[in-house]
């Protein structure tokens, strides 16, 4: 059984994406895989980058092309209402759902669908706590406790290498992207490429 670890924000549209897509670009595989909700703007700050809400064309491609994307693969996707927006609130309530700070699929699908399905503000008050409401999360998501599991998740993103999300490991492996998951599934299956292709240097051919 391999085992995956999913860094995601649920302020990603690409990390909504690729959540959607997971269990059919596993299918068929035997695997386990850990969620790791944390904070995308701090890569993005670490490596001197802008997120494509800082760069005004960008953006307009982006929820175009995501928009695209959930339509061609059936799902359902609207921008919320205000975007972008800091997501700590909603990564707070994910990791207060698990001991280990390591929320389930179940809880992670219904923060992402609460952002992306609907089009309604991610961080309204009221839609905030109708969201804890419904999760039932055992600790207070703004407890000393929740916040370092949170900035834990970053820190150990950062040891990995991981510069953004959705970003997959396995066997110490990063994979970036939704349209990483059909490389993803390749290197799950064996595929003789990665034989060929070491690793543990940049690829010449």
């Amino acid at each position: 059984m391999k085992h995956i670890t999913f860094y995601l924000d649920f302020s990603s549209s690409f990390a909504y994406l690729a959540f959607e897509e997971l269990p059919q670009a596993l299918m068929g595989i035997s695997h386990s895989v850990t969620y790791k909700p944390l904070l995308v703007a701090g890569l993005l700050k670490h490596y001197g980058r802008l997120g494509g809400p800082d760069i005004p064309a960008k953006r307009e491609w982006t929820q175009r092309h995501v928009q695209w994307l959930a339509h061609s693969k059936g799902l359902p996707l609207a921008i919320p209402l205000s975007h972008p927006f800091n997501p700590l609130a909603l990564l707070r309530l994910a990791v207060a759902s698990d001991p280990t700070g390591c929320p389930n699929r179940y809880v992670c699908e219904t923060v992402l669908r609460h952002v992306w399905v609907g089009g309604d503000d991610a961080v309204d008050s009221q839609r905030l706590s109708a969201l804890e409401q419904q999760l039932s999360a055992k600790r207070d998501p703004a407890s000393p406790e929740v916040k370092a599991q949170v900035k834990a998740h970053f820190d150990t993103a950062m040891e990995k290498g991981v510069f953004s999300v959705p970003t997959f490991e396995v066997d110490g492996k990063l994979f970036w992207g939704l349209d990483a998951l059909p490389m993803l599934r390749a290197y799950l299956l064996g595929d003789g490429w990665f034989d060929d292709h070491p690793w543990g240097g940049l690829a010449r051919s």
